[in-house]
């Protein structure tokens, strides 16, 4: 479950809620009977519905990146959103936009490969320079070489990078938030914890605090 409240549909904002509301759910309450075509539970609009103002603009940010004034082109953006999902650990932010670079077209081959695109041949050296800036964007919190955004340089213009550079960093905030908030295909417990050890285990001995027999 969300780590924070959601909002029912009797709670919306009228203005600004309720008619994304009725565009994902129809006449249903989303907390009352989750769901949504994609198959997410819903529960990423029903928690941002918590601050209207919030939720609005999210929601004009998602009209941003899809406006026809952008000059990047939608699969190379999609590239970018995909790999930020699975950079940073968001099951949801990485599946959601997987089915969106399937629905523009791109090929089963690159989207399996976006997660070890380094060793994969199915890039050109366009994708490739986008996918190491992206890289450095995320996980280096855009420290990024020269070399990579020289390579950059070599194939976008200035617009289509600061589009970039915009939209990716976008969707990392939103990968961060997701698992923060346990929202959506987030909502999974800790995968690295301590696997038990048997019961006759000897810690101290294990630390080498004290000497035993083999």
């Amino acid at each position: 479950m969300p780590r924070l409240r959601q909002v029912p549909r009797a709670e919306a904002d009228q203005q600004r809620v309720l008619p994304l509301y009725n565009f994902l759910f129809g006449d249903r309450d989303p907390v009352d009977e989750p769901g949504t075509s994609t198959g997410t539970t819903g529960d990423w609009w029903t928690v941002f519905a918590l601050s209207p103002d919030i939720f609005d603009h999210s929601v004009k940010g998602f009209g941003l990146y899809r406006s026809p004034e952008r000059r990047l082109d939608a699969q190379l953006r999609e590239l970018g959103q995909t790999r930020a999902g699975w950079l940073t650990g968001s099951q949801f932010v990485y599946s959601q936009h997987c089915k969106s670079c399937r629905g523009l077209g791109m090929s089963e081959e690159k989207i399996t490969a976006i997660h070890a695109w380094e060793v994969a041949d199915c890039f050109d050296a366009k994708e490739r320079a986008l996918l190491a800036y992206t890289d450095y964007l995320v996980d280096q919190h855009g420290r990024v070489p020269d070399a990579v955004f020289d390579a950059m340089k070599e194939h976008f213009s200035d617009e289509e990078i600061l589009e970039f550079t915009y939209i990716t960093s976008l969707y990392f905030m939103h990968a961060v938030m997701t698992r923060a908030l346990r929202l959506e295909f987030d909502d999974r417990d800790e995968v690295i914890v301590e696997v038990g050890a048997p019961e006759d285990f000897d810690a101290e001995q294990f630390a080498g605090r004290r000497r035993g027999d083999d």
